[in-house]
């Protein structure tokens, strides 16, 4: 199929691998930032066609596994209150947080419903008059054109019995901080292809501008990625630090401004507490004060709290690429899927969890 199977050829890809390691001459650090690149790399086993002196670290570019805390515990407060239902995706349900998850509210009579779109739990709001309905809005800058139009829609309609948690969280503010970190590591990135797809690449000049990194723009499979390594390869080894956009058939430089418009409609900017990281000013996105009567904080009066991360979980370090899911003590131990101690471990895009499939189960069906 034209646009997979040619970004999945085994032999490009080699022959691009091969380029990679004839052009490393000293050792360099890249971090990807998606979960989604992250998955593809360990699926693929794209790390071991790179030299020695390449590593490839982990973002924190999984929506799932960045939730605060706090928010994950509001969500289950909100979805225990009666005549409420709670609309979420999947992969949210069983992220942890301080006692239960979302599968546990369910359990005990909660009314939680797995939606595959934010309109959908407007529907929902419009078939049950009598009930207050809220959706997770969770994600980076990808989802949010959708749950904006959501909010937008359901105050068209008239529709009062709606509202949204949000837990938008912004790429370009977490780049910042971890290029700003006194214990970074990352000399180079990987940009997210579907975010720029959104917000297009103007808001990274001035970070690589900054901090004399370069930035590429890559897609998810093989050839993509790979590419998106040598192009920072070069650039590292050149002594350049620029914006590259490797994934040009998706990405333009400004993105999609009428899906930006109406972000800009809805949302506005906030501080934003990253699980595992903490807070990063002005890396999220809130529901503005036009819209106020959709913003599930404000109707279900949650704003006070708070919660304290595991110290088992060394997910934070994770995601700031100082760490590696297996150099954690309790990977594959005392955190597994079915049982995770962080949401690195519990979302389709963390890095734990491509870890745990991709690695950890394979070598144990090997006997290793």
């Amino acid at each position: 199929m034209k646009h997979i199977d040619e970004y999945r050829d085994a032999s490009l890809a080699k022959k691009i691998a091969a380029e990679i390691s004839r052009q490393c001459n000293k050792h360099w650090t890249i971090m990807e930032i998606c979960g989604g690149q992250t998955h593809s790399i360990m699926r693929y086993g794209l790390d071991q066609l790179l030299p020695e002196t390449l590593e490839l670290v982990h973002g924190p570019g999984c929506p799932v596994c960045v939730t605060a805390l706090e928010l994950i515990d509001k969500a289950l407060f909100i979805a225990a209150q009666p005549k409420t239902i709670f609309a979420s995706y999947g992969d949210m349900l069983r992220v942890p947080g301080s006692s239960g998850d979302l599968f546990s509210v369910r359990a005990d009579g909660g009314d939680i419903r797995t939606v595959y779109s934010p309109l959908d739990a407007v529907k929902i709001a419009q078939q049950n008059p009598d009930k207050e309905v809220v959706f997770f809005g969770i994600g980076f800058e990808t989802t949010a054109p959708a749950n904006a139009m959501s909010v937008r829609l359901a105050k068209s309609l008239g529709i009062k019995n709606y509202s949204m948690l949000v837990s938008h969280v912004r790429v370009p503010p977490a780049m910042e901080a971890i290029l700003s970190s006194p214990t970074n590591r990352v000399q180079g990135f990987l940009a997210a292809g579907h975010v720029c797809t959104v917000m297009g690449c103007w808001e990274y000049p001035s970070i690589s501008q900054k901090h004399g990194v370069p930035i590429v723009v890559t897609g998810f499979e093989p050839v993509d990625i790979l590419n998106g390594i040598l192009k920072t390869i070069i650039q590292l080894e050149n002594g350049q630090a620029r914006v590259e956009n490797a994934y040009p058939r998706l990405v333009t430089f400004e993105g999609n401004t009428q899906a930006q418009k109406i972000i800009n409609e809805v949302f506005e900017t906030c501080d934003r507490n990253w699980r595992g990281i903490g807070m990063i000013p002005l890396s999220g996105w809130r529901i503005n004060p036009d819209f106020a009567d959709f913003d599930a904080e404000i109707k279900f009066d949650v704003g006070d709290i708070s919660t304290e991360e595991s110290q088992l979980c060394i997910a934070g370090k994770i995601l700031q690429g100082l760490k590696k899911p297996n150099e954690c003590s309790e990977f594959g131990v005392s955190c597994k899927p079915e049982h995770p101690l962080g949401a690195t471990m519990v979302s389709s895009e963390g890095a734990c969890a491509a870890y745990y499939r991709y690695r950890f189960i394979n070598s144990l069906s090997q006997g290793n």
